[in-house]
């Protein structure tokens, strides 16, 4: 079974920062890598999502922090708000970990169209704010 693309870039998600934009893209690869992980019912699928997921968290991580350190550099007014989802997807995304982990009810199909539309909507609603701010601040030559 080859692998299929659950989700895709499209530049109408660009954020206009190129390492932001291919950092979002990297998140969407992962999402891909754990739909095609879940699609398989024996363990070594689950071993391959267990190392996938893992490795999402780290990235989400490093992901939240680098488009932090942009909105404080800019002092992008919705920072602490912008923060706040950030925090609060971790949490939702590793108390998801945790389920998988402790073996509770999982469903990785569902997780996966989590991640899925949390990132997309995230993108193209929040992270939108920052570029919107972004392009103002050109505009008046404040940057």
């Amino acid at each position: 079974m080859s692998d299929e693309v659950f989700v895709a870039w499209d530049d109408r998600y660009s954020v206009g920062i190129p390492a932001i934009d291919r950092q979002h893209q990297e998140l969407l690869i992962l999402t891909n890598e754990l739909y095609n992980a879940c699609q398989h019912g024996d363990v070594a699928a689950r071993e391959h999502f267990r190392g996938v997921i893992h490795k999402a968290v780290e990235y989400v991580k490093f992901h939240f922090s680098a488009e932090e350190q942009i909105m404080e550099k800019i002092k992008f007014p919705r920072i602490a708000e912008h923060k706040r989802e950030h925090e609060s997807f971790v949490r939702q995304v590793l108390e998801n970990v945790g389920e998988f982990e402790s073996g509770r009810q999982f469903v990785p199909n569902s997780f996966v169209r989590f991640l899925k539309d949390w990132i997309l909507t995230h993108i193209a609603m929040s992270d939108q704010k920052y570029h919107a701010y972004i392009i103002e601040l050109k505009q008046h030559a404040a940057l």
